[in-house]
């Protein structure tokens, strides 16, 4: 017979806690970006319209889609700190996935609305005073830099503080294509070069936005870490750790960025090493591939003697000696 059992019944010292740590300097961060990046949009955007500058406009635009990044991010860290439920075992931690995806969605929009834009003002040229566009441009990209600075620091491998990172970052080059505009049409008079670079600027936001829904989509789609595929973690096992017969219907999966699970069967190749094989299987997971929590399936021999006595053993209820077996499924 083939027995699943999950290894809860024999590992009550693991903790099996769904709810991350919530950095608390990633939510404070994320708050005092929110509070700078909101504060210089209005500042931007109304320069942009007084300068006349696309370019300042349009990266006022994205840094209203910044500051609603940040609050999303920061709604994000919130939610996932909350207790799991009878209804969301997991909790809210899947929370900052689905926020780092709107984030990347809001990107594309806004580079699309820029490019729309540019191609506008280039059909119909319009007027641009480079004095004041260059002294906006000029608070932004110190703005850009300080928020950029305050958001590396610490953890940066999260999603949810990715995508706020890619939103700024392409925020900055918002600021360098107006300052470069600003000089360019100041010494040339050549406006076009204001619709020219905020496309520019555009494209590469675009290129950010579309690795970020690359990573959030896996993770949704449930698929695993490049350094946690089946292959390789049946590969490892079967190599590091003696008496392990064989492992199948291995299952990997993120819930969030940094919190992997996993459920597999193994084999052992004696009932009587079923205990140590599996407490070596579950810790090789964890040191090796960041699988902190799993759930292992027993395949047993076909003998029911043999299994009961190796169950009971596992629940240190007697000591007994399995009888010979074949190791078939």
């Amino acid at each position: 017979m083939s027995s699943h059992s999950h290894h809860g019944e024999h590992d009550h010292h693991h903790d099996h806690s769904h709810v991350p740590q919530v950095n608390q300097a990633n939510q404070k961060k994320v708050l005092i970006s929110f509070v700078l990046i909101f504060t210089f949009m209005i500042v931007e955007f109304v320069g942009g319209i007084y300068a006349g500058s696309l370019a300042l406009m349009a990266d006022a635009g994205h840094m209203l889609t910044d500051a609603f990044a940040l609050a999303l991010a920061w709604a994000a860290f919130y939610f996932s700190s909350r207790q799991p439920n009878n209804r969301l075992t997991f909790g809210y931690i899947r929370f900052e996935v689905l926020a780092s995806l709107f984030n990347a969605l809001t990107l594309f929009l806004i580079a699309l609305f820029i490019i729309y834009e540019a191609w506008q003002r280039l059909s119909a040229p319009a007027t641009v005073m480079p004095g004041p566009m260059l002294i906006v441009a000029s608070a932004g990209l110190l703005v850009n830099f300080i928020v950029l600075w305050i958001m590396t620091r610490g953890e940066t491998e999260n999603v949810n503080i990715k995508g706020v990172i890619l939103h700024v970052m392409g925020d900055l080059l918002g600021s360098v294509a107006a300052i470069v505009a600003a000089v360019v049409i100041a010494l040339t008079g050549w406006a076009p070069i204001d619709p020219i670079l905020s496309v520019v600027v555009a494209l590469l936001i675009l290129r950010g936005a579309w690795t970020l829904i690359r990573k959030t989509s896996h993770i949704l789609l449930e698929g695993a870490p490049d350094e946690a595929v089946p292959s390789k973690i049946r590969a490892h096992l079967l190599e590091h750790i003696t008496g392990l017969q064989e492992v199948s219907h291995i299952h990997v999966w993120q819930i969030s960025s940094g919190v992997t699970l996993a459920t597999l069967h193994i084999r052992a190749e004696d009932d009587r090493q079923v205990k140590r094989v599996v407490r070596a299987v579950e810790q090789e997971l964890k040191t090796s591939f960041s699988i902190a929590h799993s759930t292992i399936a027993i395949d047993w021999a076909d003998n029911d003697t043999s299994a009961g006595c190796v169950l009971n053993e596992l629940a240190a209820e007697s000591d007994c000696h399995a009888a010979p077996h074949s190791h078939s499924h």
